[in-house]
């Protein structure tokens, strides 16, 4: 049975190394791949990816893991390998080879349709490769197998464990508690103007600060790199090479919070445990757990006022005419602003949940299709008039807006918030394990955190899935309680208001 196992592991690792092969690649894409190698990497992704596919769908791989599930001498962890490999494996051999590559073609075509619609600000352009992708992806969920709710299917391969009947309850009391704290805040004697409009920032100059919190939370430049690109993204090949990228832009500083919420990620890349490298588990248990790293990290900590009292001044020292004048009390304020807004990556933390729960929403009816595609459009400009009180002037800043929907991604909205529920539940329990957190963040001592992280969090790895993870960390699982405890202390606080 052992060296049943021994077989087990050696296709596990081999997966393991093919998908690392696959987000080198898919990484290279976006950041240093010449223009007319487009087409040449699209073959070779097309390539690995069809290989992986091979590989996860074998027949044998099927026998090793039934032996696996069967022999009572594996350990908890070698029978939690198993345990993750069998729940891919099992999703992949229920889709038709033909959906398979419909979904590739549709995935092509829709993303081309989206681009030509955002260009023409006409949503009818993207409306029959929507269509199209919405056909095939209930196909895949009831290829995959529901209890009724085709949602859950899809919703799997984001969340795993996560149903609508647990979900659709926790966003809708978040937004019902959003929408009037929102409204309080707006309607608050104390107003906070744009700080940074107008002012400029050299890239350079900012690209050697984000170097620095990079190094000061703890991130190994050994073991990973920062790059440059449009969207910033990371991507872990595997603890040892873990990939980030930023964003910079003169007429802003959103380059030192990408670094931040990139690095959140790179930090749970580079925190799995050793024994885990090259087998499923050297994986995070859901996007939202992912997701919760990345904006405790930016949000949590990188738009606290402990931290900046450490950071402002040498801020100020890098960009001294920029900041000249600029005290703490208003730089903090700044980059707390609250303002609804009509895209939602420019979103506050306040206002920003409310965009994904009115997008989980229409895509929850999209798939149980029951909301004709022509009503889409005024659907979306109903809810944000509803959530947030802005009307998309069109269909580029309202219903056209994100790249999901063009891609088929259905069911990974929702993971944006479960990271921000999940984000403030941790950080608590941080807090209470470490009662002068934030002091040393006022002294700059970042890596604190990182290792509590470490210990309690990246290095189980996909051990357990997330809301076990979250409760067994924090003793509670999924809620909104921290959270809107936090918004309301915080930004009570900023706007001189009992919230």
């Amino acid at each position: 049975m052992e060296k049943t196992f021994d077989a087990l592991l050696a296709r596990m690792q081999e997966l393991r190394d093919l998908g690392g092969l696959i987000s080198l690649a898919t990484w290279d894409q976006e950041t240093y791949l010449p223009p007319k190698a487009a087409e040449s990497r699209a073959f070779q992704l097309s390539t690995l990816q069809g290989i992986y596919h091979e590989r996860l769908v074998d027949p044998r791989l099927g026998e090793l893991l039934a032996s696996a599930v069967g022999n009572k001498h594996l350990t908890d962890d070698q029978r939690a390998m198993a345990r993750v490999l069998i729940q891919e494996r099992d999703r992949a051999v229920k889709v038709p080879k033909a959906l398979v590559q419909a979904l590739a073609e549709a995935q092509s075509r829709g993303l081309v349709a989206w681009r030509e619609a955002r260009k023409q600000n006409r949503f009818s352009v993207f409306k029959p490769a929507l269509e199209r992708m919405l056909t095939l992806r209930r196909e895949q969920a009831d290829a995959y197998g529901h209890d009724g709710e085709r949602y859950d299917a899809l919703l799997e391969g984001y969340e795993p464990g996560m149903r609508v009947a647990r979900l659709s309850p926790v966003l809708s009391a978040l937004r019902n508690n959003l929408i009037p704290l929102v409204a309080a805040l707006q309607s608050a004697p104390r107003k906070v103007g744009d700080l940074f409009e107008g002012r400029r920032f050299d890239t350079e100059t900012q690209w050697r600060f984000t170097m620095r919190l990079l190094g000061d939370m703890g991130f190994d430049l050994e073991a990973g790199r920062q790059d440059k690109s449009i969207h910033p993204f990371s991507s872990g090949q595997h603890p040892m090479d873990v990939r980030l990228t930023t964003d910079l832009e003169e007429g802003s500083l959103t380059a030192l919070f990408s670094t931040l919420h990139e690095g959140g990620h790179g930090l749970y890349e580079q925190g799995f445990s050793a024994d885990h490298y090259r087998t499923p588990l050297a994986n995070a248990p859901s996007m939202g757990m992912h997701e919760s790293q990345s904006r405790m990290w930016e949000n949590l900590v990188g738009r606290g006022r402990p931290f900046w009292s450490h950071y402002l001044p040498a801020l100020r020292e890098a960009f001294p005419q920029a900041l000249a004048g600029v005290e703490l009390d208003a730089f903090h304020t700044a980059i707390n602003r609250v303002t609804p807004s009509l895209i939602r990556v420019e979103a506050d933390e306040v206002t920003y949940n409310l965009h994904i729960v009115l997008r989980y929403e229409l895509e929850l009816l999209l798939i149980q299709d029951s909301l004709p595609l022509d009503e889409l459009p005024s659907a979306w400009s109903e809810r944000m008039r509803g959530f947030l009180g802005v009307t998309p002037p069109d269909d580029t800043q309202g219903v056209l807006q994100d790249i999901h929907w063009a891609w088929g991604e259905f069911g990974y909205f929702p993971t944006y918030a479960l990271g921000n529920l999940y984000a403030a539940s941790l950080y608590r329990a941080a807090q209470r394990a470490m009662p002068t957190l934030e002091e040393g963040f006022a002294r700059g001592e970042l890596k604190p955190l990182r290792e509590w992280l470490r210990t309690h969090v990246h290095a189980d790895g996909y051990r357990l899935p997330a809301e076990d993870l979250v409760r067994k960390v924090t003793g509670q699982g999924l809620t909104d309680v921290d959270f809107l405890a936090y918004l309301k202390s915080k930004f009570g606080a900023l706007y001189g208001v009992t919230l």
